[in-house]
């Protein structure tokens, strides 16, 4: 089936997980779809079965808390970043709850963590002022970058160039294979002193970057030119909160919560806005992905909400 306005406002609640006690600060979908996993402020990871709509495991970091959670190319290995003691990145295994690896080297909080979609590396964004270039294979940094400000970072869908936001006010592009030799591209946007960046994301075609705020604000980006295209607001952020916002897999749509617990989604193209859809969610939306695979998606406050369409809901 393909995704329209009308399909995206017939999408409904299908199930409500309320697994965690504290706010869920990431989750992240299998490549295949089937399962999803998500990090918790109260240490746990809790791993879902897609195709079944049920949790099937949990685990805890206590000692180290955990953020950021992402799949690795293994379905049974994740990477996270820690929000206790230090600010090391931890591999684990999901298989036997044992760490396969650690990635020292930031000195103060990750705040944005993006795995490679073709090969074993990752990159990580810190309030330290850098962006760490990472290989899966061994606890060293691959590659350093120094900014002037708290960074964002992500990989384009071929794995072949990142973007890094700086400063809330530029964007600049990679190539990996040539990192140290500094950017190919900046574009500098207009600053905004309302907010700041929290959160950059390319679409699975690599013609747009989404740019997230903790304001009441959108940007979507030409990510050729650096043009401009869209601004999207009208959601509710009145207190700063970090809120993910997604694009669907084919890169038509574009999906952020709200403090209010409700969807808000624009068409890409257009840039109108074409559903608002209730999470019936207790608190901010923090998290929102949609299936890569399947035709749900899921959100979450401190609950983990899935919606699928209404006629799956029946």
């Amino acid at each position: 089936m393909k995704l329209t306005d009308n399909v995206l406002r017939s999408f409904r609640v299908a199930k409500v997980f309320r697994e965690n006690s504290d706010k869920i600060n990431c989750f992240d979908f299998s490549s295949n779809g089937e399962t999803v996993i998500s990090s918790s402020d109260d240490d746990s990871i809790v791993l879902y079965d897609c195709q079944e709509g049920k949790p099937k495991r949990t685990l805890y970091s206590k000692k180290y808390g955990v953020d950021l959670i992402r799949y690795t190319h293994a379905a049974n290995t994740v990477v996270y970043s820690s929000n206790k003691i230090d600010d090391t990145i931890r591999y684990l295994s999901l298989h036997d709850n044992k760490y396969i690896r650690y990635f020292p080297g930031h000195n103060k909080r990750v705040v944005a963590l993006s795995m490679s979609p073709v090969d074993d590396t990752f990159i990580s964004g810190s309030l330290d002022k850098t962006i760490r270039l990472w290989d899966l294979r061994s606890p060293n940094c691959q590659g350093l970058m120094h900014l002037q400000g708290k960074p964002v970072c992500s990989f384009d869908p071929e794995g072949l160039i990142f973007a890094a936001g700086v400063n809330s006010e530029m964007v600049k592009l990679y190539d990996l294979r040539s990192f140290d030799k500094g950017p190919f591209a900046t574009f500098k946007l207009q600053y905004d002193r309302a907010c700041e960046w929290t959160g950059l994301k390319f679409s699975n075609d690599g013609k747009l970057i989404l740019v997230s705020t903790n304001g009441g604000t959108l940007r979507l980006l030409d990510a050729f030119k650096g043009a401009v295209l869209h601004s999207f607001g009208g959601y509710n952020n009145s207190k700063g909160v970090v809120l993910e916002a997604s694009f669907t897999p084919d890169s038509q749509f574009i999906m952020i919560g709200s403090e209010d617990g409700k969807i808000h989604v624009w068409n890409a193209e257009s840039g109108m806005k074409v559903a608002v859809l209730d999470g019936k969610h207790t608190g901010p939306v923090t998290c929102l992905q949609f299936n890569p695979k399947f035709m749900t998606f899921a959100s979450a406050c401190s609950n983990m909400v899935r919606f699928a369409l209404r006629v799956l809901c029946a």
